[in-house]
């Protein structure tokens, strides 16, 4: 069993991950991409979070890796998407839904996005922790919670890093 350290502070159950623990979920993820058979052509990991699971998944699957920016288009990648190319975007949780939807509005300035033939289909969504109570879902998962149940602030191993051993 993975053992998950966890502490109260400020009244919020805050639960510290460490790199093993995103090894785990990393390993998670790519054997569900293997089991589906998608392979991503490149990978687009949402800044700030994204990028430190997103850079692991670069080197192991090969290929490229570009960082997505919430203050920033992407409708540069459409004409990717549309084109058939797999496209992994990566985030370091799926707390509420909001950044995958935010990608898909901006997708939507777009015209030409026919949203059936690419989301979830070449286009996929990989977290390493899931909220279960999230408005929407990623394809694929390293580990699944649910913050109603249990409500916690989840601490990745690149954040508070100077805090900790």
């Amino acid at each position: 069993m993975v053992q998950i350290a966890r502490s109260m502070k400020d009244d919020m159950n805050k639960v510290y991950y460490t790199g093993n623990h995103i090894k785990g979920f990393l390993l998670e993820i790519i054997r569900q991409m293997s089991a589906s058979g998608y392979k991503p052509d490149y990978i687009a990991a949402i800044n700030r979070g994204g990028v430190n699971p997103g850079v692991k998944l670069s080197h192991y699957l090969n290929v490229p890796l570009y960082v997505l920016h919430k203050d920033e288009s992407n409708l540069w990648m459409v004409d990717d998407a549309l084109e058939g190319k797999n496209i992994l975007v990566i985030d370091d949780i799926n707390d509420t839904g909001k950044t995958w939807m935010e990608l898909q509005q901006d997708w939507a300035g777009s015209n030409t996005v026919d949203w059936d033939k690419i989301w979830h289909n070449n286009v996929k969504y990989a977290v390493c922790i899931e909220n279960t109570a999230s408005i929407s879902t990623a394809d694929f998962v390293g580990l699944e919670i649910n913050k109603i149940e249990n409500p916690e602030w989840c601490v990745f191993p690149w954040e508070e890093w100077w805090l900790h051993r």
